[in-house]
């Protein structure tokens, strides 16, 4: 693909190329009112975000936060709540409680969601199905995924709200997140940032450097545990974060980036339906 295609991914994806330095505050408060204008405009009282250690959440977590009370500042009614949702065990739970500390949520909910993939991947049978163990691994961190999702919207359901996603510009052109799973929200604040901008937005909301600068990781996968998303893409945030601000990088990043966007281009478009 050439330069003017990359342009074009860009374009849609939302990212802003002309993003200055020292600009993260304007950011943040675009941001917040935006969150602000949809829960008003939706006629909700409550957001509603899973919170998992990494950067992404800890962000649109602070944004969500600040966004109610500004709401509550100016006489309305509003509330945040963050919800945690392991599936057994979470290794860097001290992460995730880290960033429920530094997010200072109205509420915080918690559903451990084991039991709920466990009895779904064990009532599932097919004639003829015999997946190896790495498919069935796959299928299940897809369940783990959507499973999340039945949560919170369940929560937003008791609770008048909206659920809040955390897709960015980088993960969205890699579709690395999981259709009707983490992909499946009312509102997506960090839409069009790069890895990088979040990072940024993340440091200038005031989070502590060992969260802003972690390893992402999905984890949903039980045979490889805490896989970083930097191995499962073949190439690096830095490398993707190039691309979509228009700048150079290798021909084997850019024949990555651009293979991921073409395969994964029915996660970010609406279903399908016949024309008239």
């Amino acid at each position: 693909m050439s330069t003017q295609c990359q342009t074009a991914i860009a374009r849609e994806l939302g990212v802003d190329r002309q993003w200055q330095a020292g600009s993260e505050h304007a950011q943040i408060e675009r941001r917040v009112a935006f969150i602000r204008q949809v829960l008003q405009d939706s006629g909700c009282q409550t957001l509603v975000l899973g919170i998992s250690g990494g950067v992404d959440s800890l962000t649109a977590g602070r944004l969500c936060q600040l966004a109610v009370q500004q709401i509550r500042e100016q006489g309305g009614q509003a509330r945040f709540i963050a919800v945690r949702l392991p599936y057994r065990s979470q290794a860097d739970e001290s992460d995730a409680q880290a960033s429920l500390d530094f997010i200072a949520p109205d509420q915080i909910a918690s559903s451990n969601i084991t039991a709920a993939v466990d009895g779904l991947m064990d009532s599932i049978r097919l004639d003829g199905l015999q997946p190896s163990a790495a498919q069935t691994d796959f299928v299940k961190g897809n369940v783990k995924a959507r499973t999340r999702m039945v949560a919170q919207y369940a929560i937003a359901n008791f609770s008048n709200g909206l659920v809040v996603g955390t897709d960015h510009a980088a993960e969205a052109v890699m579709g690395f997140f999981t259709k009707f799973g983490d992909g499946a929200c009312d509102l997506a604040p960090l839409s069009g940032l790069t890895k990088g901008q979040v990072r940024q937005l993340a440091k200038a909301l005031g989070a502590p450097d060992r969260l802003v600068y972690k390893a992402p990781t999905a984890d949903l996968e039980d045979l490889d545990p805490g896989k970083p998303d930097e191995a499962a893409y073949g190439c690096s945030y830095a490398e993707i974060d190039a691309y979509l601000m228009g700048e150079a990088v290798s021909d084997q990043a850019r024949s990555i980036i651009e293979k991921a966007y073409r395969q994964t281009a029915h996660k970010r478009e609406l279903p399908r339906v016949p024309m008239a």
